[in-house]
């Protein structure tokens, strides 16, 4: 193995060549905005970077292309990205202006540099970011359904993900810009204008800083071209599986790959194909259904001891029982997009109780089994630690014979009881299991934007109709008085059209309540069960707002879930 050095725009030049391509056992790009924006930070502040990893290619592996546009042609060798893939697409995008979706959000990813920054780098809090799950299902990260950005202290940092209220600020700067557009020029929209200017010296110094992060050398490792795609795929798998850098079904990925060579392609047109049923379920979550359907346990430890004709042969039997799972979900439990699911793991029992059904359910066991499904979902089942054991002994349960009882009372034994109280909804936060719930028992209430009396629905169209998550008592009325946990309570989230939100903004509820039960009735509030009492709506009385709150929706929950302690 031969060690080399290059730098970060050399390496994004020989990407943009197709001099670095991508071998078909790579996963596709997943990083979040976060990701991006301390990659940079790491490189701004000198940070070690890791290495990156390539093969000599003997020009005979299949290939994937990146999530960046690659419009040259090749002076020189081609060599395959086996380790780096986020990080070089991510600085790709960053140094040429290429437009970059990220993961879980709509918009191109753009990040900005506090030119202001204080002299001491602050650090952004991590705290947040603790993945609940304890094994390797990264992909059961589920979109919000606000998502709107929020940085809520951001004069202190470095650099943040783009929010159109800091791209106006004279103080923020793209680092896009930066690496493409000349000192004056970003020191005359800064507003220097001057040598003189106290600013100048310190801008200047921090602008030629982001603009070395070009010049940062990674260290490569690079395979021989004499290793056969079986050992590299060993090598790929054994790198990776040492860190937290891939997921289970990245590693399986390239396994499954290296037997069924061609494969992938496929795999992403199912992607796409459930993508367009509002069901993100990418290749990794498509490959664990596989896996369980050949297997009957959902584990990826012993993907390289499953044939390549048990893949093949299970392969369209996998896309029959997803497809299945999907329409069940939308048609059977209002399901219409994963957005609303607490885990993947939810279509992927669904989807194996299907197959494993003949596809053979009559009425009662379809309401029995929406119930189920419903249930753990509220009840967050697979989002606990351990959920691939909780998947796999759903599993074997079908496996051996069992029905939906049985189901429950797995279920029960897992979270004590079916039925919700009010203080499941204490301290959850607006991805919790619970509150999607609660969205889909407003959904099939009838509830409506106050204003436009559209239906609340995840798969309403244009901007000023998209639905946020709204406060119902706005932060900038609660801030000082109550923390920031009782502030982001739950129960003071309501579902409302953007346009909606922005019309609200900072208002009172004791304001704009009695104007919209005028002009619209009490019904659009009842239908997400947010008191009106008059005397609750004041600022003084939020703790008893709360309080009122969760019990209705306690109540309407118990209703749509058709909750009872006994499992018969």
């Amino acid at each position: 193995m031969a060690k080399a050095e290059r730098s970060v725009q050399d390496l994004v030049n020989q990407i943009k060549r197709r001099e670095i391509v991508l071998p078909e056992m790579q996963r596709r790009y997943v990083w979040k905005s976060s990701q991006v924006r301390d990659l940079v930070d790491s490189l701004y502040r000198g940070y070690p970077s890791g290495a990156i990893l390539l093969w000599e290619t003997p020009g005979d592996v299949q290939l994937q292309s990146f999530a960046v546009e690659q419009d040259g042609v090749p002076i020189g060798s081609q060599q395959l990205l086996l380790d780096g893939q986020q990080r070089l697409t991510s600085l790709t995008a960053l140094l040429t202006g290429e437009d970059l979706v990220v993961r879980n959000r709509r918009r191109p990813i753009k990040i900005l540099f506090n030119l202001d920054h204080p002299d001491v780098l602050e650090s952004h809090d991590n705290s947040e970011q603790i993945n609940l799950e304890a094994d390797d299902l990264e992909e059961e990260e589920v979109e919000e359904i606000d998502d709107e950005d929020t940085e809520e202290d951001s004069s202190n940092l470095t650099f943040i993900v783009g929010q159109l209220k800091f791209e106006k600020m004279p103080n923020w700067v793209s680092v896009t810009d930066v690496f493409q557009k000349d000192n004056t020029e970003i020191l005359r929209d800064a507003g220097v204008t001057s040598f003189d200017d106290p600013r100048f010296k310190k801008y200047n110094q921090r602008i030629n800083r982001v603009k070395e992060i070009p010049s940062y050398v990674y260290r490569l490792d690079v395979l021989d071209r004499s290793l056969s795609y079986e050992e590299v795929t060993e090598i790929f798998v054994r790198v990776n599986s040492k860190g937290t850098t891939l997921r289970g079904s990245d590693l399986a990925l390239a396994q499954i790959t290296a037997k069924w060579p061609g494969c992938l392609a496929d795999f992403q047109l199912f992607e796409k194909s459930c993508n367009r049923e509002n069901f993100n379920f990418d290749v990794g979550v498509n490959l664990r259904a596989l896996v369980s359907l050949t297997t009957d346990q959902c584990k990826f430890n012993n993907v390289h001891q499953i044939p390549r004709t048990s893949l093949e042969d299970k392969w369209p039997v996998t896309k029959k029982a997803m497809e299945f799972s999907t329409n069940f979900l939308k048609s059977n439990c209002g399901v219409v997009t994963s957005a609303l699911l607490s885990s993947n793991n939810i279509a992927l029992v669904l989807a194996y109780i299907a197959d494993r059904w003949n596809y053979s359910i009559d009425p009662s066991e379809a309401d029995a089994l929406r119930r189920y499904l419903l249930l753990s979902n509220a009840k967050g089942r697979y989002t606990r630690a351990s959920s691939e054991s909780v998947l796999d002994q759903d599993l074997r349960t079908v496996r051996d014979g069992g029905r939906v009882p049985e189901l429950l009372a797995s279920l029960v034994a897992q979270v004590g009881r079916l039925s919700v109280e009010a203080g499941d909804f204490v301290n959850r936060k607006s991805t919790s299991p619970i509150f999607r719930t609660a969205f889909m028992a407003f959904e099939q209430s009838g509830a409506k934007d106050w204003k436009n009396s559209l239906t609340i629905s995840k798969l309403l169209s244009g901007s000023s109709y998209s639905l946020q998550v709204h406060h119902i008592f706005p932060r900038a009325r609660l801030e000082g008085q109550y923390d920031k946990r009782d502030i982001n309570d739950v129960a003071n989230f309501a579902f409302i059209s953007s346009a909606t939100n922005n019309w609200i903004r900072a208002r009172r509820p004791s304001e704009y309540v009695p104007e919209f039960m005028a002009e619209r009735g009490k019904s659009i509030f009842e239908d997400q069960c947010i008191p009106t009492d008059p005397e609750l709506l004041e600022i003084d009385a939020y703790p008893l707002f709360l309080a009122k709150r969760r019990e209705l929706m306690a109540v309407r929950l118990n209703k749509f879930l058709q909750t009872v302690e006994t499992i018969d």
